[in-house]
């Protein structure tokens, strides 16, 4: 039994993404986000500065007491996460290797991975892949305008379905589509639109909320409070639409009285 909450943390708001799907898994459990809204985006930063962030933010939760952290943020956990492991006692989960044990599951042989800039450049997704898989069919691409435009809460207009009409056309022929961004499934009935009916389009945050419930599950670690679940959300710098977005995103009109400035 461990009644410490749980951590995560993103550049901005795509982590909610993940908060929302560990918070439908684990309803007893606390969770403490951060969005880094301050230091957003991350993909188009160099890796020794997404490194200082993820750790920071790292540090930042530690403090607040958690039993565990998510890296909810696809360019953090491709480019940070082994490194950060090596520092801290505490347990880190990212969002590559729980999709990778899916698709391992499942056995498919032609992926197709949509993400930042700074993860496709890292081949973070590309070579967990390559080491679980062998022989896979990996098609991946830099989608830099999508995690931008969630933050502004342009998900549904027409210039998001011009972009991800022209991100989608080389991921026809793909049997799983991993968003390995944690804003892009707010794009998700977009992309699907966009693809064959045969395509699983992966959202990371089910893979990690699994893994999440896994890990608590093993470790003796769930919450057994009989009181609802309390969750806090800080945010680096509150100048920002993620309040707007995470309402829309968690169906949540009163999601402001968790937020407020770390």
């Amino acid at each position: 039994m461990d009644n410490r909450p749980i951590g995560m943390f993103d550049s901005g708001v795509g982590g909610i993404t993940v908060f929302q799907e560990v918070r439908k898994k684990l309803p007893n459990e606390d969770i403490i986000y951060i969005g880094d809204t301050a230091s957003f985006p991350y993909g188009s930063k160099s890796k020794e500065t997404i490194i200082e962030l993820t750790k920071k933010r790292i540090e930042d939760l530690i403090q607040k007491n958690v039993k565990l952290i998510v890296i909810a943020c696809g360019t953090a956990t491709s480019q940070a996460l082994e490194e950060v492991k090596k520092l801290y006692d505490v347990p880190i989960i990212g969002i590559i290797e729980p999709t990778i044990e899916y698709l391992q599951k499942k056995n498919y042989h032609n992926i197709g991975v949509i993400a930042t800039t700074g993860t496709i450049r890292s081949k973070g997704w590309q070579k967990a892949i390559n080491d679980k898989i062998p022989n896979c069919l990996i098609q991946a691409k830099a989608c830099p305008l999508l995690a931008p435009m969630a933050e502004e809460g342009w998900i549904e207009n027409e210039i998001a379905k011009l972009t991800v009409h022209e991100y989608m056309k080389e991921m026809k022929n793909v049997e799983a589509l991993i968003l390995g961004c944690t804003h892009y499934p707010l794009f998700r009935e977009l992309i699907v639109s966009e693809l064959s009916s045969n395509v699983e389009v992966i959202n990371t945050g089910e893979m990690v909320s699994n893994a999440v419930e896994l890990y608590i599950q093993e470790h003796n670690l769930k919450n057994m409070k009989n009181s609802e679940a309390n969750y806090q959300i800080y945010l680096t710098d509150t100048e920002c639409n993620f309040i707007e977005v995470a309402k829309i995103l968690l169906k949540d009109e009163d999601i402001v009285r968790h937020i407020q400035k770390i």
